[in-house]
């Protein structure tokens, strides 16, 4: 016999029309004793989800695009509830989880409008495409070799936290460049002495992937800062703008820099320019949507560079240290095989990427305040000429 939750999301999953949302909405509105089967059945599309390359925070993030902070709320309860079957869960998914939204408490008064969300947010379930797989589901193996933290990554990684947390807490700027700068620099270490200790033991570690949120507003500008961190970091994004994420490709301790430099420079950023509309507005001039995209741009470009420069010249030193001229020798053949293998591992990942031209609207006073917030060292400096357009690159 055809149950309750059976019967309401026939009626209301496979048509779009508010009609049939509000028949199925009815059916398990007058049927408490159904609770509990419509969230196992809510929990099963979950499961669905992390078979089709999902993980909790895409998955949240997702439905809150596509409806709204309620319904993914609701996601949220139901990942709680379904993950916590399993005895294990994958890399990353702990922290993913720690940050889900407040649980929904089941047992509201409005029993309709309850039903309603559940059904709506399982249509969004239902038809989520597949995406490239960044690590095994809950209940799988891994289907690629890690190396185990090494003994001083736990505390490499507390310092550079440490760093990033005064360079968002300071409120002098040239003090939190250079926070910032010492960060990446300890990142840029921590890959070399990770890429020499690989090599001196014969590791079998291959590159991994995470992914990482890239929400609007101004997300193309965003993207174009995560590539560049991702860059500097020996790692490579690919944006998915339709599902607001990057996926960063690179092996392990780098992708956990790439995280945490990333969230650290938008916070940042966002203090930055909070500072530059207030100066705006000070000089009677409105504060646009324009200034702070080409604000974004400026901040995103200059950085890219300023992070570029950095890594370039802290693996020559070490190179220099390593024995090598910078030239092929000592150091460089040994990051250059872990470059190849990362490249590799993004082309097997996505065969069909395209480079895709981002056009900010031109601003030239968004687009100062946005390189002056990413290479403090210019302030005061001289300015000549027109800032250049606040076009960029990014992998999509």
């Amino acid at each position: 016999m055809e149950s309750v939750i059976d019967r309401a999301c026939a009626a209301a999953l496979y048509a779009e029309s508010d009609a049939a949302l509000d028949t199925g909405a009815s059916l398990l509105a007058a049927a408490p004793d159904a609770d509990d089967a419509a969230h196992r059945r809510g929990e099963e599309f979950v499961r669905r989800a992390w078979e089709r390359g999902w993980l909790p925070a895409d998955l949240v993030r997702f439905v809150r695009r596509e409806l709204d902070e309620r319904r993914a709320a609701l996601a949220g309860t139901l990942i709680a509830a379904e993950t916590a079957r399993y005895a294990e869960l994958p890399p990353r998914w702990d922290r993913q989880l720690a940050g889900l939204p407040k649980p929904v408490p089941r047992n509201r008064p409005d029993r309709f409008s309850y039903a309603a969300d559940l059904l709506e947010l399982y249509r969004v379930l239902l038809r989520l495409p597949a995406v490239e797989p960044v690590g095994p589901p809950p209940g799988a193996a891994a289907d690629h070799p890690h190396r185990p933290p090494a003994a001083d990554e736990p505390r490499m990684l507390t310092r550079i936290r440490a760093l990033l947390a005064k360079a968002e807490a300071t409120g002098y700027p040239e003090e939190a460049e250079a926070l910032t700068t010492k960060a990446q620099e300890l990142m840029a270490r921590h890959t070399i002495d990770e890429a020499l200790l690989a090599a001196r033991t014969r590791s079998r570690e291959t590159p991994g992937a995470c992914r990482i949120g890239v929400e609007p507003p101004y997300e193309g500008a965003k993207a174009v800062l995560l590539d560049a961190v991702a860059s500097a970091n020996r790692c490579r994004a690919v944006w998915n703008e339709d599902f607001a994420f990057s996926t960063v490709v690179g092996f392990e301790a780098d992708l956990e820099a790439v995280e945490l430099l990333f969230t650290s420079l938008l916070v940042q950023g966002t203090t930055a320019m909070t500072r530059a509309e207030a100066g705006q507005r000070a000089g009677g001039r409105k504060r646009t949507k324009t200034f702070r995209q080409a604000f974004w741009m400026g901040y995103a470009q200059r950085l890219g560079r300023r992070l570029a420069a950095d890594a370039e010249r802290v693996t020559a030193e070490a190179d220099t240290a390593a024995g090598g001229t910078g030239e092929g020798g000592g150091l460089l053949p040994v990051l250059v095989a872990r470059d190849v293998a990362v490249a590799d591992t993004a082309e097997r990942m996505f065969p069909r990427t395209t480079t895709t031209r981002l056009r900010g609207v031109f601003d030239p006073a968004g687009w100062t305040h946005g390189t002056e917030a990413a290479d403090r060292a210019r302030v005061g400096g001289a300015r000549g000429g027109t800032p250049p357009r606040p076009d960029g690159e990014i992998t999509a």
